[in-house]
């Protein structure tokens, strides 16, 4: 009896810590908002520690974009990585550029209907 609640008590456990760490998509307008509050900080001038700083800010919602805003933010980080870099290669940056309009296009069409 004692081997079957001490299995049940680690499956349990197994269950809701599984359950915690499990991350949830966002909807799309959720994606929207948030994308938005942190690319409010990207600035005029375009320095590589606020570039850095919004990044950072965007990076985490990755994982848990909706499908519709996935290759948005995707975009969105590459070109800002590879801007924030100390030597960035021009080559790269002007083909990421590209993705960064049309990622801005999509979430105008996305966001703000």
């Amino acid at each position: 009896m004692k081997k079957l609640t001490t299995v049940l008590i680690a499956a349990g456990l197994i269950a809701s810590a599984s359950a915690c760490s499990a991350q949830q998509q966002l909807t799309t307008a959720e994606t929207c908002d948030r994308v938005g509050v942190a690319a409010a900080g990207i600035p005029s001038n375009q320095s590589k520690t606020a570039t850095t700083r919004v990044a950072n800010a965007i990076r985490p919602l990755e994982p848990v974009a909706s499908t519709e805003m996935k290759p948005v933010v995707t975009a969105i980080l590459e070109f800002m990585d590879e801007q924030s870099k100390e030597n960035p290669d021009e080559a790269k940056l002007a083909e990421l550029g590209q993705a960064y309009q049309e990622a801005g296009t999509k979430y105008g069409e996305l966001c703000r209907g």
